[in-house]
């Protein structure tokens, strides 16, 4: 018997009737091997052959359809250029690009109205699973969430009684680290700068400052308390604010873009960093390597995180049944020269296994010496002085 003839579309590309007819099955078996769905060695081994022959291509619109997956995975932050999402993002996209998929990335501005209509959009589909990471979370954002037809995991704070993956860090212990760590090298007027107190981490970590203080029994004088936004310009501002009417020896800042932006107050206004002012950050971002002095920053596992957050959404996406998941990704201090970490100790020649890197653990938790920090400068310097 001859081989079938095979049956082309109008614009000549191969079809699945085209390889069933190649592979002498039936259309039905030649669908079921090319969607994956399986069929006996030798159907298989008949229709991957036919399709290579003849060149066929699958319609990965068709096949959607058809599965309810859209090989699609969509990402929610407030700012893509802060470097704490990219981080996120860069560890997000490794594991959801090990699945076959590919992420989309939107930034909501931290727009409430934003983030629940990305939320309800899901109703539509366009993505297999979303994860988000809002730094405020209302009832509107929980209805939305509850309501999702498609996994969903937030990357942030929830509630005890949400019933949505949810991957977290601790901020209030983070900015206890970097309290514990300037009160052991002497400094007492610790003043903090930090981002708008309706948002989750906000509100975190002022409330971190305030009981890290009082564990210290140091008052908490409101002149040295300043507050703006998550930016580099709302955190030099604000830097300059406190710095008018009131004179610390140390700095906490709620994230290292206030931080660089505090840096450059203190050197324009002639403090030394860190003779004169401490400074520490938070998230321990590329940024604080960048600066000169380089800064002390508290890490919350942006990347471990967000490779966590894609890893329970990947296995919602497999499982729907599963009962919601929480996890705590610790933070620690990164202790750089901006907060007086001195350099570490040459390694002698004679000693290939001479340690390079010193720590020291406070009251709250780890805090370790970053072996590449750079010398801290005795007075500022002309460049850095008006950035």
């Amino acid at each position: 018997m001859g081989r079938k003839r095979l049956q082309e579309p109008a614009d000549g590309r191969p079809t699945v009737h085209t390889v069933a007819a190649r592979a002498g099955v039936s259309i039905a078996s030649a669908s079921r091997v090319l969607n994956g769905v399986g069929g006996s060695p030798e159907t298989i081994r008949k229709v991957r052959a036919a399709a290579a022959e003849v060149g066929y291509v699958p319609n990965a619109i068709a096949r959607s359809l058809q599965s309810q997956r859209t090989g699609l995975v969509a990402l929610a932050v407030e700012d893509i250029g802060n470097p704490v999402y990219v981080a996120m993002m860069r560890a997000i996209e490794s594991v959801v690009a090990s699945s076959g998929r590919q992420l989309l990335v939107h930034a909501t501005g931290g727009r409430i109205d934003n983030e629940t209509a990305l939320l309800r959009r899901l109703a539509n589909r366009y993505v297999d699973g979303m994860i988000v990471s809002p730094i405020r979370v209302t009832d509107d954002h929980l209805a939305a969430l509850v309501d999702s037809p498609v996994p969903v995991v937030v990357v942030g704070q929830l509630g005890a009684d949400a019933p949505v993956d949810n991957v977290r860090t601790d901020s209030r212990h983070g900015v206890a680290l970097a309290v514990d760590h300037l009160v052991a090298g002497g400094r007492r007027r610790i003043g903090f700068v930090n981002g708008p107190l309706d948002t989750v981490p906000g509100a975190a970590r002022d409330a971190g400052f305030r009981a890290a203080l009082a564990g210290h029994n140091i008052d908490l004088d409101a002149h040295l308390v300043e507050v703006g936004d998550f930016q580099y310009a709302a955190g030099r501002a604000a830097t300059e604010r406190l710095l008018a009417r009131t004179d610390p020896d140390a700095l906490i800042c709620a994230n290292d873009l206030i931080a660089v932006g505090a840096l450059h107050a203190l050197l324009a206004a002639g403090r030394r960093v860190p003779e004169d002012v401490a400074l520490v950050g938070m998230d321990d971002t590329d940024l604080a390597r960048m600066m000169f002095p380089q800064l002390s920053s508290v890490s919350l596992g942006s990347a471990e995180r967000g490779r966590r957050a894609a890893e329970l959404l990947l296995e919602r996406i497999a499982d729907p049944t599963l009962p919601p998941r929480r996890e705590q990704v610790p933070p620690h201090l990164v202790v750089r020269a901006s907060s007086g970490a001195a350099l570490p100790a040459p390694r002698a020649a004679t000693d290939p296994g001479a340690a390079t890197t010193a720590g020291a653990t406070g009251s709250h938790g780890a805090t370790t010496t970053d072996p590449g920090v750079e010398p801290a400068p005795s007075h500022p310097s002309s460049e850095g002085a008006t950035p």
